[in-house]
């Protein structure tokens, strides 16, 4: 037994208490000799590089050239996306994508380019292929975006997955965004990332390196240069690294340093995703490969308390009386796994929570829903209806010698269902009518990485454990990865197979490129600290930059207690984020607003209650996402990309396109730097215009963050009767401005026709019109006009 996993092993029986703790431990020597028994060694290893080009065999949107060890397939879909696989590699079969691949577009044709190459010239983008393998993506006017250099295997003698590592160079310019959720971004400085969903351990909270964990990893990066945008996605599901470097301009000299991303995996197919254009078309071609984001229903936009352990009935209810008797917003409750049976999923402690159907009902007549936590662990006990009906139908995980892999849960000893398989899945999803039936309405995946606890070593299943993989079969190394993914699409269909009529309302906590197929992510245990405030913004840009538009953290921090200023800052800044949850639990002590004094319970009521005014921009935000691809909460440089200046911005956000939030992220603040860019925003508090680009210095006072609203913008908000009502920012004398409303019935399936309004000045007053089909008409809601100052104020 190895000295250092001995003390590991004490520490943890002496910190969980002794029967979990030899639980963890236990799981951690399973986990141990099922590796050493079913991975078989590496040994030696063989490099391979593709060698010279021998011959090209051109085909529709593309063609094949074959290398002297090595072919590679390149392709240009009609959607404008370039494909390239090494080793004969496709696009499918993918988890990433949704549905099959796209046609290949018919323009596309492949060429002979310079120096013995070969290119393929299409509308959007060129993808040149060098006689040695190297692969340049070209704008329209044959700027080098990016230039991988050629790939490199290190194969066993003796058979198996090869490793690979792909070495990539940009502009010098540009700057680095993506690979999922991660508390050092969202501009991803100099590092190494690993590419490996991370369950719990020390919770995350902003890092000075790539070092910090994450819940949620994709090999996908946004990277953003003065000659274009372009997002790159290595389709591979294993473990593996990027390595990233800044790139330096050499000052006028001509000796630029390119930046670098190194690519490492430790298996699986060498393919590749770019697409290309301005930010928005980017996002919308990589929704068009990997699916629409889910559509939450709309009180899922609303504000989201979660009770971690639970409690009792009496402890649900002193949340929500709590606030309706201070007249603060609320819409959803969620319940951790503590309010079932010993920790057990689709279960209910029916001491605690004796009729909870009842009282489900009740809350949802007073506009309250809850949700339910669901972990993928199975507690191992006969006479647990989940844990019999899995092993009836076959659905658990198995080791290499064909055992049920088990492991370490909230419940005791766990088991697992293997969701890459179609059976699991819909037996799975199949489970969620005893949830509808205890009157829950939406549902919160943890510990879905998958966790399995461990007093040392990696708190997840065996690398060796068997996986079904869609039939083509493998182990969790390639596994682990979608695991989260393919649970959430489990409940997702299931949930449309058992209510039809109301949209699913799925969170997870981990998952892969595709997820907001399926639903939205919750940020996972947060550090309860400035640091950890400043990574929830990071995460919710990262993820929105990779397709996943709905995600939020828990407001306050989920470990740890909460300074009152602290938990003021976190819950201003959660009120403007897609996902707005705050959160109680047995480690972070009582998170409602009153609990921190009379002065930040006025505060924290102004941002509940504009969070309920805004949701139906929040609701039109959320329309506009599963249509287009576009994130919520966008970076600053969103629409102007070629902005130097905003590309390095990391302390505010855009939300939609008509407002800018500049959350307060330091102690003692109450005035802060803003970026604006160009145009005329106004200071919603005060009224007073500011023209952009500037930057400029506002007032940030405990009871409001800085909010700005774009001249000319049109934003559906709530009015004081609680109908619709449209905010109007006048735009600046001369020009015009805009917005689109997509009204809502709340949930259902009905496709909402876009309302698109203008505003423009016509004589001393500002009018707002309709644009429709039939040409201009009146609104078809009040309107309310702000901001008719003229002239901006002086810098």
């Amino acid at each position: 037994m190895d000295g250092r996993d001995l003390v590991r092993s004490m520490k943890t029986v002496g910190s969980v208490g002794v029967a979990q703790g030899l639980r963890t431990v236990r799981a951690a020597w399973r986990r141990r000799r099922a590796d050493a028994a079913g991975l078989p060694p590496r040994g030696a290893e063989r490099a391979r590089v593709p060698g010279p080009l021998r011959e090209v065999e051109p085909g529709p949107g593309g063609g094949v050239l074959r290398f002297g060890r090595s072919e590679l397939r390149v392709l240009v879909a009609v959607n404008g996306a370039v494909f390239w696989g090494w080793d004969g590699a496709g696009p499918e079969p993918s988890y990433a994508l949704a549905g099959r691949c796209p046609e290949p577009d018919p323009r596309a044709v492949l060429e002979p380019d310079k120096d013995g190459g070969w290119r393929v010239v299409a509308e959007r983008a060129t993808v040149a292929v060098s006689r040695h393998g190297a692969v340049e993506v070209r704008t329209p006017g044959g700027v080098v975006l990016r230039r991988e250099l050629p790939p490199r295997w290190w194969e066993p003698v003796g058979g198996g997955p090869a490793r690979w590592t792909q070495r990539a160079e940009v502009a010098a310019d540009a700057r680095f965004f993506g690979l999922g959720g991660r508390s050092a971004g969202p501009r991803l400085r100099e590092g190494t990332y690993r590419l490996w969903n991370t369950g719990p351990g020390l919770p995350f909270a902003a890092a000075e390196d790539a070092s910090s964990a994450s819940s949620i990893t994709m090999p996908v990066q946004l990277v953003v240069a003065d000659a274009g945008t372009h997002l790159v996605f290595h389709d591979s599901t294993w473990d593996g690294t990027v390595a990233l470097r800044e790139g330096a301009e050499g000052a006028g000299s001509g000796h630029d340093r390119p930046g670098r991303s190194v690519l490492r995996m430790d298996g699986g197919p060498l393919r590749c995703w770019a697409t290309v254009g301005t930010p928005a078309r980017v996002l919308l071609a990589w929704a068009s490969l990997t699916g629409a984001p889910a559509l939450p229903p709309a009180w899922a936009l609303g504000h989201h308390h979660a009770l971690w352990d639970s409690g009792d009935e009496q402890d649900l209810r002193r949340v929500v009386a709590g606030h309706q008797e201070r007249d603060l917003p609320l819409d959803a409750v969620h319940l951790g796994i503590g309010h079932g049976t010993a920790r057990q999923v689709f279960t209910v402690d029916e001491e605690r929570f004796p009729k909870l159907p009842v009282l489900a009902e009740e809350l949802r007549r007073e506009g309250v829903r809850l949700v339910s936590a669901v972990e993928p662990a199975v507690r191992a006990a006969p006479g647990n209806l989940v844990y019999d009906g899995g092993g009836r139908g076959d659905v658990f995980v198995r080791d290499a010698a064909g055992t049920v892999v088990r492991g370490a849960g909230r419940p005791g000893d766990v088991v697992f269902p293997d969701f890459t398989h179609a059976r699991a899945r819909e037996w799975w999803g199949g489970l969620y009518e005893e949830r509808l039936g205890q009157g829950f309405t939406g549902f919160w995946h943890d510990l879905d990485e998958p966790t399995s606890f461990a007093a040392f070593g990696e708190s997840t299943l065996p690398r060796s454990a068997r996986h079904a993989l869609e039939g083509r079969g493998g182990d969790h190394r390639e596994a682990h990865n979608v695991y989260a993914l393919c649970m959430a699409r489990a409940g997702y269909e299931g949930l449309r197979a058992l209510a039809p009529d109301e949209r699913p309302f799925v969170l997870s906590r981990s998952g892969w490129a595709g997820m907001q197929r399926y639903g939205g992510a919750w940020s996972g245990a947060t550090a309860t600290g400035w640091p950890g405030l400043r990574a929830s913004l990071a995460r919710v840009l990262g993820l929105g930059l990779c397709g996943v538009p709905f995600s939020g953290p828990d407001a306050g921090g989920s470990e740890g207690g909460s300074s009152p200023e602290l938990y003021l800052r976190w819950l201003q800044l959660a009120a403007y984020l897609p996902l707005f949850r705050t959160h109680a639990g047995p480690r972070a002590g009582h998170r409602e607003p009153w609990e921190f004094g009379a002065e930040v319970l006025e505060h924290a009521r102004v941002a509940l209650v504009e969070r309920r005014r805004l949701l139906p921009y929040f609701v039109t935000l959320a329309h506009l996402a599963r249509r287009t691809g576009a994130p919520c909460a966008r970076p600053l440089w969103w629409s102007t990309p070629e902005d130097r200046m905003l590309r390095d911005c990391e302390d505010a956000f855009l939300l939609g396109d008509c407002l800018l939030v500049a959350p307060v992220l330091e102690a003692g603040a109450d005035r802060r730097a803003v970026r604006l860019p160009r145009g005329r925003w106004y200071d919603v508090a005060t009224g007073r215009a500011y023209e952009g680009p500037a930057q400029v210095l506002v007032d940030a006072p405990g009871a409001r963050i800085p909010v700005f609203a774009r001249a000319g913008a049109v934003i559906p908000v709530l009015g004081a009767d609680g109908g619709p009502e449209l905010e109007v920012w006048a735009p600046a004398r001369g020009r015009t401005g805009g917005g689109l409303v997509v009204p809502d019935a709340g949930d259902g399936w009905v496709e909402p026709e876009i309302e698109r309004y203008v505003s423009r000045w016509e004589g001393r007053r500002v009018v707002v019109e309709r644009e429709g089909e039939d040409g201009l008409s009146e609104p078809s809601c009040p309107v309310r006009v702000r901001g008719l100052a003229e002239r901006p104020a002086q810098m």
